[in-house]
């Protein structure tokens, strides 16, 4: 950025709360001294917010205590005054019935902390699925100079000589295990493992989906989302991005100078080419809406239809882990790769330009990132579907399940429920055949509710112990992003609010055509129309509280799920406090 642009001490935001000779600043002057520090420790300096969501149950952020010491050094070398402030740890372990429920409450959290406080930039602290976009999206609305720093994916797993990816692994040895070919002493190994270090899922999950998107969008200093969390290398970031951060605020670069029609669009390209995660389509669409970018689902399809997936990272790929990504030049490279296909004169947190980051990138392993003549698949990692079944859209992730299920027709199973799901999934005379689709409705944005990753459906064990590993199933949830197989997602409108999901029977006849794009259900409008009379939405999940406040103004799918009234179209966001 042009040394013009640079601001004064007195124009810091920071210093309507202690410059200022009248009472309340008085008071906030006081209370800083109350708490150990000087005038010339904090005054005249931006104060940088760290927004850190570590909590002693979040293993992917476990990390975090010693990394924002780093942080901390960075911005006292800048010139800065570093703050940290406890943000809500929505971890994707323990969090029930799932931490989509509380995207948005970190989201509110992050934008009313920043907005409510003496921060001139911030820094974020996240990586575990739904820490990144909650914290991206409030710090949009908040408007003040941010960097996210992400938390780092794991080390690869181990276990007998076997590299494990996290989750991917997890269900098909739960499948091995179910079918009765896995030991309790081999079962035990595969859960120890399989997660061994601090760091999000090392496989090309929603986490290092969602820091990639983040990373693409100019978000994170350039490559930050491939650097594992155990390595040295991200205690330094860790400092870099300090000390960047108290650069941002004297140069008054904010998320609006950064986030644009083509930043989002970039960050979506480089998604599809990652394999990236069916949530990234819940999550991208949020974080755009937000910063009032249009994007909708078949924006996305397009840039599916035509970017070449190139990241050979499970669950899309076959072979490699994020720590091969890394050491084979990381997300830097890979854009290096797709160059052509970006808007490289973005600007990023470092105020120079996407192209600028980009120069000297090299892939080390072309086939952890493949040449663009030697794609893992054809296409981007994800389809946008819609027919009778699914009018608002649904997804699916070819290049992760059989492509015998591309073009499939088959009779559907319905259930109503998760408990529902998984009682009937053991019974081994449950009817059912390799061609049956099954279904999982009420577990949407309302009906979940939160919309719980319940969209794996198990393979039930009658097909398990044949020798059956994948099968078309369809839900209104959403599925995990170290998942595979043939699942089709999001279907929207949900059931619980009366989408065509709801009307569905057991015994329909499904037809699934993603070259075509199509989900539909074989019954007539008359019939569906009949039935619609006839059918009843479900008792509320919620009466009070938070819940119910979510209940009121979740938005669907294929409008990114944030709260109606947290959206740009919906009004300007409040201004700067004004009572001092």
């Amino acid at each position: 950025m042009s040394e013009q642009k640079r601001i004064t001490p007195d124009q810091l935001r920071s210093a309507r709360w202690f410059a200022p000779d009248d009472l309340r600043s008085f008071g906030h002057r006081s209370r800083m001294m109350q708490l150990g520090y000087a005038d010339e420790e904090y005054r005249d300096r931006p104060i940088i917010g760290i927004l850190n969501t570590w909590s002693e149950l979040n293993s992917c952020h476990s990390h975090f205590p010693e990394r924002v010491k780093d942080v901390k050094r960075g911005v006292l070398q800048a010139g800065g005054f570093p703050v940290e402030l406890p943000a809500l740890s929505v971890d994707e372990s323990f969090t029930k019935p799932t931490s989509m429920l509380y995207r948005n409450m970190l989201a509110m959290e992050t934008e009313e902390m920043i907005r409510s406080h003496p921060l001139d930039g911030v820094v974020l602290m996240g990586g575990c699925d739904k820490t990144t976009p909650g914290l991206v999206m409030g710090a949009i609305t908040a408007g003040v100079p941010m960097i996210f720093l992400p938390a780092g994916p794991m080390l690869r797993g181990n276990f007998a000589g076997k590299t494990l990816g996290s989750g991917s692994d997890a269900w098909k040895y739960w499948d091995e295990r179910r079918a009765g070919n896995i030991s309790d002493s081999e079962w035990l190994g595969v859960q120890g493992g399989i997660a061994r270090s601090a760091g999000t899922c090392m496989t090309m999950g929603t986490a290092s989906t969602m820091t990639a998107i983040t990373d693409a969008m100019g978000l994170t200093l350039p490559g930050a989302s491939s650097v594992p969390a155990a390595d040295s290398g991200h205690q330094r970031l860790g400092s870099d991005s300090g000390r960047r951060i108290v650069d941002m605020v004297w140069e008054d670069l904010k998320p609006a100078d950064i986030i644009t029609d083509a930043s989002v669009r970039n960050a979506a390209i480089v998604a599809m080419a990652t394999g990236c995660s069916t949530n990234a389509v819940v999550h991208l669409i949020a974080m755009a809406r937000r910063a009032g970018v249009d994007l909708d689902l078949d924006d996305l399809d397009a840039l599916g239809r035509s970017t070449p997936l190139i990241a050979n990272v499970r669950p899309s790929g076959k072979d490699y882990l994020m720590e091969d990504f890394y050491f084979a030049g990381g997300l830097r490279a890979l854009m290096k790769q797709i160059e052509e296909r970006l808007d490289t004169s973005c600007i990023t947190v470092t105020g120079k330009t996407l192209g600028e980051g980009l120069e000297g990138a090299v892939v080390y392993n072309d086939d952890v990132i493949r040449p663009l003549s030697n794609p893992v698949y054809h296409e981007g990692s994800l389809a946008l579907l819609r027919g009778n079944l699914c009018p608002d859209g649904a997804v699916i992730k070819p290049a992760a399940c059989d492509p015998k299920y591309y073009e499939h027709e088959g009779p559907a199973l319905v259930f109503d429920s998760y408990s529902e799901m998984k009682v009937a999934i053991d019974d081994e005379n449950l009817d059912v055949t390799p061609a049956t689709v099954l279904v999982l409705r009420n577990a949407g944005p309302q009906g979940g509710p939160g919309m719980p990753e319940w969209g794996m459906l198990p393979i039930p064990k009658a097909l398990i112990k044949q020798g059956h590993r994948d099968m078309l199933r369809i839900s209104d949830s959403r599925m995990s992003g170290t998942s595979y197989g043939a699942c089709v997602l999001h279907v929207a409108p949900e059931s619980y609010v009366g989408g065509p999901l709801a009307l569905l029977k057991t015994g329909d006849i499904i037809k699934l055509d993603v070259p075509n794009r199509r989900l539909d259900m074989l019954v007539s409008e008359e019939e569906l129309e009949r039935r619609r009379t006839e059918w009843k939405q479900p008792p509320a999940r919620f009466h009070r509280g938070y819940g119910y406040i979510f209940s009121q103004h979740i938005q669907q799918a294929d409008k990114g799920c944030d709260f109606d009234f947290l959206e740009r179209d919906f009004g300007p966001a409040a201004g700067e406090p004004d009572i001092f």
